[in-house]
């Protein structure tokens, strides 16, 4: 998909110089930037799918002692 964004001259050239050693083009590294972006702010939910898979455990049951501990 493409997308028009307006970057600042200043990071234009920042990005440049970072394309020039790299050897890489301008939209790879815009691509790359993104990736590091998005694995940052990832939602630390997603991690917690999953946690009591495998366990033997009655939901009712554990649901009530934890209410009996309020």
């Amino acid at each position: 998909m493409r997308t028009l964004v307006d970057i600042p001259d200043r990071q234009i050239r920042e990005l440049t110089a970072i394309c020039e050693v790299e050897k890489v083009s301008r939209a790879e590294v815009i691509r790359q930037a993104i990736a590091s972006y998005i694995e940052k702010k990832k939602p630390a939910t997603i991690e917690a799918f999953g946690l009591w898979k495998g366990r033997k455990v009655d939901g009712l049951a554990y649901q009530e002692q934890v209410r009996s501990e309020w």
